[in-house]
């Protein structure tokens, strides 16, 4: 589980927003690696724990022998959502909301470093060099992506609404 700050007082965790965050193995309650930014996603994937730094848009995975986080890549958005497939992770990111919760964060400089603005979309990031070697940037009213999953095999898949034509004429046979 990830935390974005170790405070126990209301409204504590905005101050310590840039390198509060911590991930906690809740099995037994031990935390394994601090000093992170607004973390998200904690993955186990090939026996490596991997998560998203998201305050400063740095996917990676964390050390379990020194307790430190590995940037591996960086992200041009504040991510949310992690899955994999094969030698690939699939990362979510957000445009970066008008108000405080994301201002003031190292993703700010590290967009600024890499010439780079907040995309809404999908990353897909090679585990074996850490190239971002796919990408898929959604534009219009969708600013937020708050998960991700793969979904192996499937070709065409689709979401239908509870209010649309579909769903009445949608048969799902076997489980």
């Amino acid at each position: 589980m990830t935390s974005v700050s170790q405070s126990d007082v209301a409204d504590g965790w905005r101050e310590r927003r840039q390198d509060g965050g911590c991930v906690v193995d809740v099995r037994t309650n031990e935390i394994i690696v601090t000093d992170l930014s607004m973390p998200h996603s904690p993955r186990v994937y090939r026996d490596q724990l991997w998560l998203l730094d998201s305050g400063t848009g740095h996917f990676g995975r964390v050390d379990r022998n020194t307790g430190k986080f590995e940037p591996l890549t960086f992200c041009p958005g504040y991510m949310r959502g992690l899955s994999f497939i094969g030698d690939y992770a699939v990362i979510g990111l957000s445009q970066c909301r008008e108000n405080r919760t994301f201002q003031g964060l190292a993703l700010d400089d590290n967009l600024k470093k890499h010439d780079a603005e907040a995309h809404c979309g999908l990353c897909v990031i090679d585990l074996r060099t850490g190239d971002l070697v796919h990408w898929l940037w959604l534009q219009g009213v969708v600013r937020e992506l708050y998960d991700v999953v793969v979904l192996p095999g499937v070709r065409r898949p689709s979401a239908l609404g509870f209010k649309t034509d579909e769903i009445l004429r949608t048969i799902t046979i076997g489980t």
